[in-house]
């Protein structure tokens, strides 16, 4: 793996684009993406992220520019639109504007109180109606007594399920025992040193898989498989080069019971290629668009840091690319 490195990486294009909305803490999107022999693949670990964990992101973009991805089951992949902590009328718009029939809705926000999440939901499920499916996620954000007392309080407004509503394993695994509610493992699974623990400390009934964070599609489905809990694809606010990824693994997975999280390009201010994966009717269609050379122009950044990342992160890659 690491000797396709230094030719893709002469070629690398890095990218600075706009939030819409302030997300996960950032309000620019930043990462590179680099063209190899299978198309583009895409590099945006997040800031915080170092060379060890910044390793599995470098291992997906090597996946997906030099090797092609697992065979399809299916053409078209159901998936919920992205609620961010905002205020209940934007909320509600967002859910509105969209086609979607399922909403995740981000909760424990820093600086925000429960209210706000309370109000935020209520605008959300008034917005679907009576039939639409809402999934709340509060990245960790929660300990397990107030992750109890809010997941309570939110099952009037008929919850899927809960998202990484505490941070660990072990308070996973306690608030599975004290609600009703499935509990669904992101940061316990993308950023684990063995994500199959989840399964084994009995820690949630639904595993979020994102294809960056867990080293490329056919490490995701590995997982998918080793966990053998029903399995919802997210995005890691990818461009749409990062999300064809995302969809490539919903694609190859052989069952699929839960809309998935990849309709987030809505969340970006602009794009790397100019045809976006975007949702309609609630669905995005199982394709890879390439990068443009308009576009790149349009968001570039200074490839340097990014390069310097990769390199970074390239001492913790494998010997070998995985078949």
């Amino acid at each position: 793996m690491t000797g396709d490195l230094p030719g893709l990486l002469d070629g690398l294009r890095a990218f600075a684009i706009p939030m819409r909305t302030r997300f996960r803490g950032i309000t620019v999107r930043e990462g590179a993406v680099l063209l190899g022999p299978a198309g583009w693949g895409e590099f945006s670990p997040f800031a915080e992220y170092g060379p060890r964990e910044s390793a599995r992101w470098l291992a997906s973009a090597l996946e997906s520019a030099l090797a092609p991805w697992p065979a399809p089951v299916r053409d078209r992949i159901p998936v919920n639109a992205t609620v961010p902590a905002v205020g209940p009328e934007r909320a509600r718009q967002i859910v509105t504007a969209s086609e979607c029939r399922t909403a995740k809705v981000k909760v424990a926000e820093r600086g925000q109180d429960d209210a706000a999440d309370i109000e935020r939901v209520e605008a959300v499920r008034d917005a679907l109606g009576p039939e639409g499916r809402i999934r709340v996620d509060a990245n960790g954000g929660w300990g397990v007594d107030r992750a109890v007392r809010m997941l309570r309080r939110l099952a009037a407004f008929g919850l899927e399920y809960a998202e990484q509503p505490c941070a660990t394993l072990d308070e996973l695994a306690e608030l599975r025992r004290r609600v009703a509610i499935p509990i669904a493992a992101d940061e316990s699974i993308r950023r684990a040193e063995d994500p199959l623990r989840v399964r084994a400390a009995g820690a949630a009934d639904i595993v979020m898989l994102k294809v960056a964070p867990l080293g490329g599609v056919r490490a995701a489905l590995r997982v998918a498989e080793a966990c053998g809990l029903p399995a919802v694809v997210s995005s890691a606010v990818d461009t749409s080069v990062g999300l064809a990824a995302g969809v490539a693994l919903a694609a190859a997975l052989p069952e699929l019971p839960y809309a998935c999280g990849l309709a987030t390009m809505s969340l970006l201010a602009g794009d790397v290629t100019a045809s976006p994966l975007a949702e309609t009717g609630g669905e995005l269609p199982v394709r890879r668009p390439p990068a443009d050379a308009a576009a790149l122009a349009r968001w570039e950044a200074d490839p340097a840091p990014w390069r310097k990342r990769a390199l970074a992160a390239a001492e913790f890659l494998p010997a070998e690319r995985p078949a």
